[in-house]
């Protein structure tokens, strides 16, 4: 599946990461959504995901604090939308658990922060694995563009690198 045959894809707002992974979809379906696996994984090194929360229904909240090697941290809570075992997970940050809006972002495009966005991520059998692609949906041009620029595939591409590792040693 290409970008332009995700439904409702638009270029101008969404940013999409496709990639078949040598590993059955069960075992990536319990990275996605078991914490202690999140934790091994979720965000590129040398950053680390050092607390993991998952509510997994509809309205069930999805929550990280990652921790930079200054000692920095980003925490947040999503809030899930749809979940289907081992095929779709739908969550986003532009809601809290409980379908409570997110209070306004921070105006600085260049903190974690400040992009609210929607992720759907898609698990297919393939032969030897599994298709995995993440479609991330943005309100507007600008937040796309921040979230490219603050390395949305070079990001997200390392952590599902990290994830696969994880899952190998299931």
């Amino acid at each position: 599946m290409t970008a332009n045959e995700i439904p409702n894809n638009d270029p101008k707002l969404d940013l999409v990461l496709h990639r078949h992974i040598g590993v059955s979809k069960d075992k990536v379906w319990r990275a996605l959504t078991e914490p202690e696996l999140i934790k091994q994984w979720f965000c590129p090194k040398p950053w680390q995901t050092v607390e993991c929360r998952v509510d997994l229904r509809p309205g069930g909240e999805f929550y990280t604090k990652m921790q930079g090697p200054n000692q920095e941290s980003h925490g947040g809570s999503s809030c899930f939308l749809e979940i289907v075992p081992e095929k779709k997970l739908v969550w986003t940050c532009s809601l809290l658990p409980g379908y409570r809006p997110t209070p306004v972002p921070i105006a600085d495009s260049g903190s974690c922060d400040s992009i609210l966005f929607t992720c759907v991520i898609t698990l297919v059998d393939t032969a030897g694995g599994t298709k995995y692609t993440a479609h991330v949906m943005h309100a507007s041009p600008e937040q796309c563009i921040a979230h490219e620029k603050m390395g949305f595939h070079d990001g997200w591409g390392a952590a599902l690198t990290q994830m696969v590792e994880v899952v190998q040693a299931l």
